[in-house]
């Protein structure tokens, strides 16, 4: 069992029976959603919101029972990955493309339980490019904004076809390569006024517990 495996597996143990629980999405929330899968047919009764159409039909095709964010009213709990985790449990998101839906479901949580191996913890964050999603309209705009506001050149990403890449709600998103972010709050308050840009892959003061597994080590359980 490799250690996203083992990370997702582990934070399955978190799911009670007659939870409302957020999905994530990505290779780490991949192993969750298979274990809540065999837990359901051993007839674990949940609702499930997905954070991204390929977790939907990953869910789906396992049986787990799904939910609009709307019908759920809430959630108990909601489990994802990170591409990077800083001290305070402070999260870089998005290299997947679902960060609004996933900062979504993680705020409307009671409890948020972020899943990832140790190499995505970090002394300072700003390794990973920091992903910010923007209206197509205007775009070039927004990104110029970007650009001052994070003090680096976003670049639009692509898809593999070398198109721009479309989110789930029609978006398109602009990376930033920061370097060291020293102070992620201020940041993800200055993306967030900037008129054109829809969320920011910063999740400040949002997760309560992260499940975080290494090859020779048993699994680990940070908090704040």
């Amino acid at each position: 069992m490799d250690t996203k495996q083992k990370a997702g597996f582990r934070a399955a143990e978190f799911i009670e029976d007659g939870m409302r629980v957020g999905l994530g999405t990505g290779t780490t929330a991949y192993w969750l959603v298979e274990r809540l899968g065999e837990r359901v047919r051993e007839g674990l009764r949940v609702r499930c919101v997905p954070t991204s159409r390929r977790t939907e039909e990953q869910a789906r095709g396992l049986g787990i029972p799904l939910v609009t964010l709307g019908e759920a009213g809430g959630l108990d709990l909601a489990v994802d990955g990170a591409d990077e985790i800083g001290p305070g449990l402070v999260l870089v998101k998005g290299g997947g493309g679902a960060l609004l839906r996933e900062k979504l479901v993680a705020s409307a949580a009671r409890r948020f339980v972020v899943i990832a191996d140790k190499s995505k913890c970090v002394e300072v964050l700003g390794r990973f490019p920091l992903p910010v999603e923007v209206v197509p309209f205007g775009w070039e705009l927004t990104a110029r904004r970007v650009a001052d506001a994070a003090r680096v050149e976003p670049v639009r990403r692509l898809d593999a076809g070398g198109e721009p890449f479309v989110t789930d709600n029609g978006n398109y998103i602009v990376d930033c390569h920061c370097g060291a972010i020293e102070d992620p709050a201020r940041l993800e308050r200055e993306l967030k006024s900037l008129t054109g840009v829809v969320e920011s892959g910063l999740f400040v003061g949002i997760a309560h517990l992260a499940v975080v597994a290494a090859d020779d080590k048993d699994v680990e359980i940070i908090e704040p």
